[in-house]
């Protein structure tokens, strides 16, 4: 046995020591920053987020301050995984031109009503809430628009729950002839599903009511009031009007941004429904002044099973659905490899060489390769509670390795890459996700200026609290600058 060997039996997390070591100069903690700024908790008083809750986006306080950080009024903003938005709409507010990428139909849609919101007179919707205000949308029932439940969605509803929900989009399909009326309706409909269901976004899955009589489902989980549909939308459609009435006042602005005294234009929103590993190679080199994101977590969280309602009620089905799991990002134990695909893409685009090069800096990255190990023979020993983690792990930071390269290729000289996101751990082992995708950023040119990490990191689960204690996980924002 080598010395290097007999070094790295002694200490399996000898890889992740040294380049913890190499960016610790890096590495800095913020005050300012907290759990509520980098999750949805500070969009609350934010009209939108009122209406349609989404969970995954980060604050729009947190985007404004980086776009002012490091942005410029006359530049571009692009997003990669734009969720629902919220950068996009801080950056335009703020003068910037924004492009923003999101694969999943949910957040698409949702940036599609914000605009409708903005574009839209207040007083045009406020009537029309009013003329539906004591509708009894069962009477609106048409079989053809019932929902087209998947397996993992049926039985989600009450009867009569179904049967309004079957009228309501009838109507508005066929009664509601303003586009910007109607995309805001279907987003009240959207925004109520959970609430007039047995269900309760848990995490990586939906949890189910045991009133639902699920089959296989033993829990006795109760999630308390099933709101009746016919209040709920009426409820929910009275406070996007009154919100919209309030547009522009600086007590209550629709977009954080908008009608805070800020004389500047409002920037171009130019947004692409699609994935951005097939996206962002398409985009012109040098053509972007600053990156504001936050990726999938590499957490095993599925947005197409907790998102599962809404995509039905967008009319996906179960095959739909299932391509698009396997098109979004690896970050469940469910997705295989995109080698192929991304072959495929490069090949096509005449830059094969730029997959080999992703593909070897991928490769080389020794602190990551140790973690796989280990991964590796947990999983083949029967020791994870999924034998797909470590394969979930690998084609994350594969798929990421192209994102951060393409980044590097599109951001302009002097531009910046902000990007929020989480270490993980898995049977104890931590995944340094902030310093593993910073070594990649500097493998393409850029630069780590910051890794900003929040006063207050991630505790172990409770399963692995007594395995392993206590030891927090940085939560991060990296900031990588483009020389």
């Amino acid at each position: 046995m080598t010395p290097a060997m007999r070094m790295k039996r002694s200490n399996p997390r000898l890889k992740r020591e040294q380049l913890l070591k190499r960016f610790a100069s890096r590495i800095h903690l913020n005050p300012w920053l907290d759990r509520t700024l980098v999750s949805y908790q500070a969009n609350r008083s934010a009209c939108f987020f009122r209406w349609f809750k989404y969970k995954e986006a980060f604050s729009a306080e947190l985007a404004r301050y980086f776009i002012r950080e490091f942005g410029q009024s006359d530049g571009v903003l692009l997003d990669p995984f734009a969720g629902v938005g919220t950068a996009l709409s801080v950056g335009r507010s703020l003068g910037m031109d924004c492009i923003g990428i999101e694969l999943l139909p949910v957040g698409f849609f949702a940036m599609d009503a914000r605009l409708c919101a903005e574009a839209i007179r207040p007083a045009t919707f406020k009537r029309r809430v009013e003329a539906v205000a004591d509708t009894d949308w069962s009477d609106h029932h048409d079989p053809d628009y019932a929902l087209r439940h998947i397996p993992i969605t049926r039985g989600a509803f009450p009867g009569e729950a179904e049967r309004a929900i079957a009228g309501f989009r009838a109507y508005c399909d066929r009664r509601i002839r303003n586009p910007h009326v109607r995309k805001l309706f279907q987003l009240a409909c959207l925004a109520v599903l959970e609430s007039v269901s047995y269900t309760r976004k848990d995490g990586q899955y939906l949890r189910w009511d045991h009133r639902a009589g699920k089959a296989r489902v033993q829990s006795r989980f109760d999630k308390g009031h099933i709101a009746d549909f016919n209040w709920a939308i009426r409820q929910k459609l009275r406070q996007m009007a009154a919100d919209l009435a309030n547009k522009g006042d600086d007590e209550l602005p629709l977009f954080v941004g908008v009608g805070t005294g800020d004389s500047r234009r409002m920037g171009r929103v130019d947004m692409r429904h699609g994935s951005c590993l097939e996206m962002l190679p398409q985009m012109p080199a040098d053509s972007v002044n600053l990156v504001v994101t936050s990726p999938p977590y590499c957490n095993r969280y599925d947005y197409t099973r907790t998102y599962a309602l809404e995509l039905i009620y967008l009319g996906l089905d179960q095959e739909q659905v299932k391509k698009l799991r396997q098109h979004m990002l690896s970050c469940t134990v469910e997705n295989r490899a995109k080698t192929a695909e991304m072959k495929a893409i490069y090949h096509a685009l005449g830059r094969q060489e730029v997959y080999d090069d992703v593909h070897t800096v991928f490769q080389k990255q020794s602190a990551l390769h140790e973690v796989l190990e280990i991964l590796d023979e947990e999983g083949r020993r029967g020791r994870l509670n999924n034998s797909n983690i470590p394969r979930m792990v690998r084609n994350y930071f594969f798929e990421m390795c192209f994102v951060i390269s393409e980044l590097a290729r599109i951001v302009r000289s002097g531009g910046h890459v902000v990007m929020v996101n989480d270490n993980v751990r898995y049977k104890g082992e931590e995944v340094p996700v902030d310093v593993v995708l910073s070594d990649f950023a500097t493998s393409f040119g850029m630069r780590v200026e910051r890794i900003w990490t929040l006063p207050r990191g991630k505790g172990n689960s409770s399963q692995q609290m007594g395995a392993h204690g206590r030891r927090e996980l940085r939560k991060c924002v990296y900031v990588w600058r483009k020389p």
